[in-house]
């Protein structure tokens, strides 16, 4: 599910971040950019879930797991941030302007949570790219 959901919001991001950017230079386009950043909050929402169900079947926890401590931490301010932007949408608690740079601050949090997972697949692919080069991989006794 994750290899579908974190391409899928990755393009979602990225439409929505040019509506919000947009919208601030232009005043232009307020009702798409506002109703695209909920959109990404719904698709983030829905790999948090995924990614903490998989998580618990993995390692047993559903979130802060010692392999994925820092990687969560920095996810749970990224979904504060898209639920503050939520609430400021709904309740207008915000002038429009700066709900969209409250979007803006959780889009950068969400970068870097997404340069966190990243890096830690690649880190995880060269591993076990380099574990297979071993000439005796595969040769450890079965327990």
């Amino acid at each position: 599910m994750q290899g579908v959901l974190a391409p899928l919001q990755l393009l979602v991001f990225l439409v929505s971040l040019w509506l919000v950017v947009r919208f601030l230079q232009t005043d232009a386009g307020e009702q798409a950019a506002a109703i695209s950043v909920v959109i990404k909050t719904a698709v983030l929402y829905a790999i948090m879930y995924t990614g903490a169900l998989w998580e618990r079947d993995v390692f047993g926890v559903y979130l802060f797991a010692p392999v994925f401590f820092w990687e969560d931490v920095v996810s749970m301010l990224v979904i504060a941030l898209h639920t503050a932007y939520l609430a400021a949408w709904w309740f207008d608690l915000l002038a429009v302007r700066d709900q969209m740079l409250l979007a803006l601050a959780a889009y950068a949090a969400y970068v870097v949570n997404a340069t966190q997972f990243f890096l830690k697949l690649r880190a995880a692919r060269r591993g076990r790219a380099s574990a297979l080069e071993r000439p005796d991989a595969g040769l450890e006794p079965a327990r």
